[in-house]
């Protein structure tokens, strides 16, 4: 039953991949005042499957001196700690329940970073080792920051269940409780998704597409879908830590959708950042701020405990 239920909604992810990225062309071309994909069936809406079909019907190519085994096992690898990461999606079913969701959160995103190196590397590219190097420079950072970001609100919750931030939020959101925070979260979101005006691992403009420059058909479908499971999964983490986290009601879905669409809507709005002050960004502001945050959370807490 769990894998039959598991298996359902990797379907349900991967075709709702599909339509974000049909959802994002339409939306940037939007943003910049021409329509996006309207020809293939009623509005566009077959563009994602003709897009599936060309990429693996594509040539399989590989760069001469690659690292073979290391080049075709990396895209497969992201691709998989993406269907593990959704292992983590808050049943209330009771099917499977994880009572330390949030570390293994941690670990899976932190596991993303050996992927990209890895395709980044085996590729022998110039231009895919400096996308590569970028990318993990960039996600080790934020990751502190992040973390940070995660304890200050697991202090409310003392638990690493992602279920029990529901009954925690039922009369007001964590959001609330400190805005600034929440807004430190969603750019950390952007930088650990390789989002714009993150994108740095695929900075088009100055690195050629960057660390999957070399990819073609099967291997660049792979890390798309990746990229795009994580984003979906970070806008549902997003919603579980910081908005309520209502499971039962529609409204927990649409929040999700309007997460992921405010992801594509900073790509059409923003302009990328430079790299160094990217890595200012959360060195000297959002890491000192959460744990700011967070020391003065623990001695809220002790207070009440004494008193």
């Amino acid at each position: 039953m769990f894998l039959l239920i598991y298996l359902l909604m990797i379907i349900c992810v991967l075709v709702c991949v599909s339509f974000v990225t049909l959802l994002e062309r339409k939306v940037l071309g939007y943003i910049q005042l021409r329509k996006g994909p309207n020809k293939l069936g009623l509005m566009g809406l077959l563009q994602p499957f003709s897009d599936g079909l060309k990429l693996f019907f594509k040539e399989q190519t590989y760069p001469y001196k690659s690292n073979y085994l290391i080049y075709y096992i990396s895209p497969v690898f992201l691709l998989f700690l993406s269907f593990l990461l959704w292992s983590l999606f808050p049943f209330l079913l009771n099917i499977y329940n994880y009572n330390y969701g949030i570390l293994f959160f941690m670990v899976c995103t932190g596991m993303g970073v050996y992927g990209i190196m890895m395709s980044g590397w085996s590729s022998n590219s110039n231009y895919a080792l400096l996308g590569s190097l970028r990318s993990v420079a960039q996600v080790i950072s934020y990751e502190v920051s992040m973390i940070m970001i995660m304890l200050c609100i697991i202090i409310f919750v003392f638990s690493y269940n992602l279920l029990d931030f529901m009954y925690y939020q039922q009369l007001i959101w964590f959001m609330f409780l400190n805005l600034p925070l929440f807004f430190c979260w969603l750019s950390s979101c952007l930088a650990e998704t390789n989002r714009s005006p993150f994108d740095f691992a695929e900075g088009e403009s100055e690195l050629v597409s960057g660390f999957n420059v070399e990819y073609s058909s099967g291997g660049f479908a792979f890390i798309f879908l990746s990229e795009y499971m994580n984003i979906i999964f970070m806008a549902l983490m997003t919603s579980v830590i910081f908005l309520g986290c209502d499971l039962l009601s529609l409204f927990f879905y649409i929040k999700i959708m309007l997460l992921v669409f405010w992801f594509i809507w900073v790509r059409g709005v923003l302009p990328r950042f430079r790299y160094d002050k990217l890595m200012y960004l959360t060195w000297k502001l959002f890491l000192p701020f959460s744990l700011n945050v967070f020391i003065f959370y623990l001695g809220f807490l002790s207070f009440l405990l004494l008193h």
